[in-house]
């Protein structure tokens, strides 16, 4: 048994060991292909903002622009003298509070979507210092481990992108849900992951709490994206996302692997 989990663990490792499916790229234009419904919704949320305000700097640019060609002093040499006009006023009291109200509506879903977490099947603590990740598995085994930025030699050599891949990634199941719960052991850092529409602040003794559900296979990058200090840069996040069987191999390496690691670093317990 135990070999069929080595092999398969194996395989995992090999599989994921090229090019990322979810890093920043040269020229890039655009979110990253979302890869959980949390990010689906807000690229659908994304794309309504942009039609509205599109529609909204096109009708201002043409009004502009007839203003301009028709009350210029050459076509209107005499100019108006009124100074209300009741139904404009209404029209521009009223036409931006229906915007705003098209607007909210779909806000507070997405809101209320990303806060209301689903029973999850993997939770994961997450836990900030300066500068690294320590993750830990409480009903996966209770074990955990550190998580370091690779230096551009390690990176280079392992096939992973610059200032994104570490020495242990976290490994998750694909279609199920993951439960990150953040803290922190010293400034306030925050734990980010583009493709997953994840981003959560881990506070120094307060646990925060925030879910994805990967339904793609592969490699996912983030990086801390609350300023915490000098080598702020340097604290990538890395995970890779799995089948079912992939992960409960690298969960039997993993109990084995840090099962000696037995640090209390979460400030909160």
């Amino acid at each position: 048994m135990s070999h069929r989990l080595c092999a398969a663990f194996a395989a995992a490792t090999a599989l994921f060991s090229g090019a990322a499916e979810a890093a920043p790229h040269d020229w890039e234009l655009g979110f990253q292909p979302a890869v959980t419904p949390v990010m689906d919704r807000i690229q659908d949320f994304h794309q309504l903002l942009l039609y509205i305000i599109t529609a909204i700097c096109l009708f201002v640019a043409a009004l502009l622009i007839w203003v301009m060609l028709r009350y210029n002093a050459r076509s209107n040499p005499t100019p108006s003298k009124t100074q209300h006009n009741t139904l404009i006023e209404v029209i521009w009291t009223v036409v931006p509070v229906i915007i705003l109200v098209v607007i909210a509506i779909p806000s507070f879903r997405l809101l209320y979507f990303e806060a209301d977490i689903p029973k999850p099947d993997v939770t994961i603590e997450a836990i900030g210092h300066q500068w690294y990740w320590t993750y830990a598995f409480p009903n996966d085994g209770g074990f955990q481990f550190d998580s370091n930025m690779l230096n551009d030699a390690a990176a280079a050599k392992k096939g992973e992108p610059r200032l994104l891949g570490v020495d242990n990634p976290i490994f998750v199941p694909v279609n199920k849900v993951v439960e990150i719960e953040t803290t922190a052991s010293d400034v306030i850092h925050s734990w980010a992951v583009p493709a997953f529409g994840v981003k959560m602040d881990a506070i120094p003794g307060h646990l925060n709490h925030t879910w994805f559900k990967a339904t793609r296979v592969g490699t996912y990058y983030g990086q801390c994206s609350e300023l915490c200090g000098a080598n702020h840069a340097f604290m990538p996040i890395e995970v890779k996302v799995v089948t079912e069987q992939q992960y409960e191999a690298w969960l039997a390496q993993a109990r084995k692997k840090y099962a000696a690691d037995d640090t209390v670093r979460v400030a909160s317990k």
